[in-house]
C-alpha cells in the first residue's frame, strides 16, 4: 500500500525547479489519486513470463512510483520535455530508461525486446492509436493495462451485439482476453475531463484467434464497421471474386451481429486461397 508518510508529488512539484503543466495539445491529463494509481499497477499480471513495464505518458510519474515497486523493469515513454526534466531529477533509477520519444513512432522490438507490457494513463487522443500500435506487435506484448476514455474502454470490451461493437472490439480480441476493470471520475485529474475514464487489463490469448489471414482480417473488419449500417453483403461487396457465393447467412447480417470467429469465418470466405 501506499505509505501515508511519502511526500507527495506536489511537494515534490514544490521543491522542483522543473514546472510541469498538463498540456491540451498532448491530452495530458494528470492523474492526482495515488490510491488509483497503485490500483492500475496491482492490475498487472506479468502474464506471459513478461519481464519488462513500458509506461506510455508518465507525467510526473504518479503511476510510474508504484510500476516501480513490482518485480519488472520499468522504463518510460513520454514526449513532453518538461516532463523528462521532472522525472531525470526525482527518478534516478529510471536513468537510461527514460525515452524521449513518440510511443507511436518507436520501434518496440528494438527498444524493448520481444516480452513486455504496456501501462498507462494514456492520452486519451491518441488512445485508439497506442492500441494499433500494440495490434501491430502484439507477439511482444502480452499485457496491456492501461486507462482510456471511459466510452473507448466500453468499446474495447464489448461483444456483439453492443452498439459499442466495432474495429477495435474486434481486432484486439482476436488476440486478447479484455476486463474492463473500474470507473473513475474526473475530478481526480489535473485538469479534469469532462468525460469518465475506465481502466482495463488485456492479457494475449495463448493463441490467436485469427493466424493465417491476418491481413485479410483486419481489411475485412474495417470494411465492415466503416459501413456498419449496412449488411455485409452490401460493406463487403468490392472483396467478393468470381466463383464466390454469398449465400452463406453470415452475409445477411450487420458487422455488430458477427462474433470475432464469425468475422475469421468470414475472411476465409472472401480469400479462400490464402
Amino acid at each position: 500500500m501506499f505509505n501515508k508518510w511519502s511526500p507527495s508529488l506536489a511537494f515534490f512539484a514544490l521543491l522542483c525547479n522543473v514546472n510541469v503543466r498538463p498540456k491540451k495539445h498532448l491530452g495530458q491529463h494528470f492523474l492526482l489519486d495515488l490510491s488509483i494509481c497503485e490500483r492500475i499497477a496491482e492490475a498487472i499480471t506479468g502474464v506471459g513470463e513478461t519481464k519488462k513495464i513500458i509506461e506510455v505518458g508518465p507525467g510526473t510519474g504518479a503511476l510510474t512510483q508504484f510500476l516501480m515497486k513490482l518485480p519488472f523493469e520499468t522504463s518510460v515513454v513520454e514526449v513532453d520535455d518538461e516532463s523528462v526534466a521532472y522525472l531525470n531529477a526525482y527518478y534516478p533509477a529510471l536513468r537510461g530508461r527514460i525515452f524521449e520519444e513518440d510511443f507511436l513512432r518507436m520501434n518496440l522490438k528494438e527498444s524493448f525486446g520481444d516480452n513486455f507490457c504496456v501501462v498507462g494513463n494514456f492520452p486519451y487522443n491518441i488512445s485508439s492509436q497506442i492500441l494499433f500500435k500494440v495490434l501491430d506487435e502484439w507477439e511482444c506484448v502480452p499485457e496491456v493495462v492501461g486507462m482510456f476514455q471511459k466510452e473507448v474502454a466500453e468499446r474495447i470490451a464489448s461483444g456483439p451485439g453492443s452498439r459499442d461493437y466495432g474495429i477495435l472490439s474486434v481486432l484486439l480480441q482476436a488476440h486478447y482476453e479484455i476486463k474492463y476493470l473500474f470507473t473513475v471520475e474526473p475530478e481526480v485529474f489535473n485538469p479534469p475531463p469532462k468525460v469518465k475514464s475506465g481502466v482495463l487489463r488485456m492479457q494475449r490469448r495463448p493463441a490467436p484467434l485469427v493466424t493465417s489471414q491476418q491481413k485479410e482480417f483486419k481489411q475485412v473488419v474495417k470494411l465492415a464497421f466503416n459501413q456498419r449500417r449496412k449488411t455485409i453483403r452490401n460493406s463487403v461487396k468490392s472483396l467478393l471474386q468470381p466463383g464466390i457465393t454469398s449465400e452463406n447467412d453470415l452475409f445477411n447480417k450487420r458487422p455488430e451481429q458477427l462474433s470475432v470467429e464469425q468475422f475469421i469465418e468470414l475472411t476465409s470466405i472472401l480469400f479462400p486461397n490464402k
